[in-house]
């Protein structure tokens, strides 16, 4: 049998990359909303709402990513199965009775 070990597509410079335009839009929306000419509670809400929707990006992501890893185990489980079957298939084996 066969292992097809899962294996890290991404390279350190992606992720530096990701990381780092994470980190640029972030503290652009926190400036942003800082420099608003607004109440102090309405900059509270906004930098409220910006969290909120930093925090929903990042478990849509973990779930994206958890549903994906799901599928290959079930597709690595599935192989398995198969080359199980195939390994223990003797076509001249006579049928019994």
């Amino acid at each position: 049998m066969t292992t097809n070990p899962m294996k890290n597509k991404n390279t350190a410079a992606f992720f530096a990359q990701a990381a780092i335009a994470f980190g640029t839009s972030a503290v652009g929306l926190l400036v942003g909303i800082a420099y608003l000419p607004l109440d102090v509670w309405q900059r509270l809400f906004l930098g409220m709402t910006a969290l909120f929707v930093i925090t929903a990006s990042f478990t849509l992501a973990k779930v994206i990513r958890d549903a994906q890893e799901g599928s290959t185990v079930l597709s690595r489980i599935d192989e398995a199965r198969l080359e199980r079957m195939l390994a223990e298939h003797d076509p001249y084996r006579t049928p019994q009775l």
